[in-house]
């Protein structure tokens, strides 16, 4: 049988608007995919609330009382190595501790973090052994510890002073010996 006029135009056309729904699909995906592999991870997490799970209690006594955050805290290599990185906002009773499993020197650094911070420097035994007040975001300048240091506390700009955070000052949380 052969195909009429009529009926080859309506297959044609049903033809061709179906290769322009799967080009315009097609298209579509991969730009969605281009995207996403351009901007990475990084980009993605951006503004993505800081996690609300797997929060723990930490205190810090000084002079003027004990304050009570809730911290993040990074065990591993990968998540130290992230930390607040791309991170837009930091509640104020909120915090990420570092753990460095030995007391050594440590250096930190700003990069890739948005948010000014305070950087508390803690020694095993939970006493804080070093500080360095409202961090320059996005810096790649080298904040040394100043004295060996087990863990490394951030927490928004101005919480030190707000506190009245001093060197020798108390940190309370399972990781430091008490």
């Amino acid at each position: 049988m052969i195909p009429s006029k009529k009926s080859a135009s309506v297959c044609d056309q049903a033809l061709r608007a179906g290769r322009a729904s799967f080009a315009r699909g097609a298209f579509l995906g991969l730009c969605a995919s281009l995207v996403l592999l351009g901007a990475g991870p990084a980009a993605l997490a951006m503004d993505a609330p800081p996690p609300q799970g797997n929060l723990e209690r930490l205190e810090i006594v000084t002079a003027s009382g004990t304050h009570k955050f809730s911290v993040e805290v990074m065990r591993g290599g990968p998540q130290r190595e992230r930390g607040l990185m791309f991170r837009r906002f930091l509640p104020q009773d909120r915090g990420m501790l570092f753990d460095f499993a030995t007391e050594r020197p440590v250096m930190m650094w700003m990069k890739n973090t948005y948010l000014p911070l305070d950087m508390i420097f803690i020694g095993r035994a939970g006493k804080v052994v070093g500080l360095a007040e409202n961090t320059e975001p996005l810096s790649e300048k080298i904040i040394p510890s100043g004295a060996p240091a087990y863990g490394v506390l951030e927490v928004n700009a101005g919480t030190a002073a707000r506190i009245g955070l001093k060197i020798g000052d108390s940190v309370r949380h399972p990781l430091f010996d008490k």
